[in-house]
C-alpha cells in the first residue's frame, strides 16, 4: 500500500473520531456517489458499533502507523499520510481506483482496485471510520464495512 503526502498542517495529538458529526454527511455522500454509479447501490449508513471498532483499531496503530489489516469481522480500507489527511481524503484515494477495476473480468487491471470494490460492494450496508495521529506524526485512517466485501469470485455489484 502507498503512503500519500498531503499539505503539512498541524493537527492535534492523540486519537479522535475520523469524522466529526458535521462531516458525517460529507463522507456518506462521498461514499454513496460511487455506489450510485456502480449499478445503483443503496447508500451506506453510519454505524456507531462499526465506528467504535474502527476507533479501537486506530488506537492500536498509534505506535507504528503500519497499514496492517485488523483481521477482524468487518471489511476495511486503510490509508496513511501526513498533514491534513481526512476520512474524505482517504475515500477519494480509494474511489480513484475505479479506473483500475474491469467489471467484465472482475479483476484489477493496471493497478490496485480492491479499496474501490469494498466501497461499492453490494451487500455492505454499514460504515464506520476513525483516524489517529501516530507517534511518528503520520495519520492513519480506517473505514470498516459491515457486512464485509471483496469475496473472491464475486462481483461487487
Amino acid at each position: 500500500m502507498s503512503k500519500y503526502s498531503l499539505p503539512n498542517n498541524r493537527l492535534s495529538n492523540g486519537c479522535s473520531r475520523c469524522l466529526p458529526t458535521p462531516k458525517l454527511s460529507t463522507i456518506l455522500s462521498r461514499r454513496s456517489q460511487p455506489r450510485a454509479g456502480a449499478g445503483g447501490r443503496p447508500s451506506l449508513v453510519w454505524n456507531e458499533t462499526v465506528a467504535n471498532y474502527a476507533l479501537g483499531y486506530a488506537h492500536k496503530r498509534y505506535g507504528d502507523c503500519e497499514l496492517e489489516h485488523s483481521q477482524g469481522p468487518y471489511g476495511e480500507n486503510l490509508a496513511e499520510g501526513w498533514g491534513t489527511l481526512t476520512g474524505t481524503d482517504a475515500v477519494g484515494m480509494w474511489v480513484s481506483e475505479k479506473s483500475c477495476y474491469d467489471y467484465s473480468s472482475n479483476s484489477c487491471v493496471g493497478g490496485e482496485c480492491l479499496h474501490y470494490t469494498q466501497v461499492v460492494w453490494n451487500d455492505t450496508v454499514h460504515l464506520g471510520c476513525a483516524r489517529v495521529q501516530c507517534r511518528n506524526g503520520w495519520l492513519f485512517v480506517i473505514c470498516s464495512y459491515d457486512p464485509p466485501g471483496n469475496y473472491v469470485g464475486r462481483r461487487p455489484y
